[in-house]
């Protein structure tokens, strides 16, 4: 089995795309991007090391039904890890936001995903810096840093490649390890 799982929330495909990139720039040590609305609970909790990642929606939402996605998403996954115990597990967040049209929650999902599996034990690695964003605020912000990759695919497309990269290469130690 790959040594990090990496599992995604998308409605559009944009995360999912960004999902791929990152299994590309791993290579083997990564699993096969797993979309959650396809993947259990044993799925999720079988890696000791996972890159999770998702799009904020609306109001600062994670996708799912009630956020007016088409399909089940991280909202209806993230009940199902209540209890679980993520102790010892490594966990790298991106996300996806707009932070011209959303600047009061600019990639809010990112906080949400690291409440939810922080909650279970999990540790999270990867902290981004907020300078070359303009935004007003967003609940991924801890400390004065993202506490995941922050990504804008529709003001800053032509900086998420190297934006990934740059990430990875600061994460990737810490997943290995795990």
């Amino acid at each position: 089995m790959a040594k990090i799982g990496i599992f995604f929330g998308s409605d559009t495909g944009r995360t999912r795309k960004v999902a791929k990139y990152i299994a590309k720039k791993l290579g083997e040590v990564a699993a096969d991007p797993v979309n959650v609305n396809k993947a259990t609970v044993e799925d999720f909790l079988a890696y000791d090391a996972l890159i999770i990642g998702s799009p904020t929606l609306g109001d600062g939402q994670l996708p799912g039904l009630e956020s007016g996605a088409q399909n089940e998403s991280w909202a209806e996954f993230l009940p199902q890890l209540d209890g679980a115990d993520m102790s010892g597990k490594v966990v790298a967040i991106y996300g996806l936001g707009d932070q011209d049209k959303y600047a009061n929650e600019f990639c809010d999902a990112i906080g949400l995903l690291y409440d939810a599996v922080t909650t279970c034990g999990a540790t999270v690695v990867g902290p981004w810096p907020t300078e070359g964003y303009s935004f007003k605020s967003s609940q991924a912000v801890i400390d004065g840093q993202f506490c995941g990759l922050a990504l804008d695919n529709d003001n800053q497309a032509g900086l998420t490649d190297e934006r990934v990269d740059t990430w990875l290469e600061q994460v990737k130690p810490a997943l290995l390890g795990a």
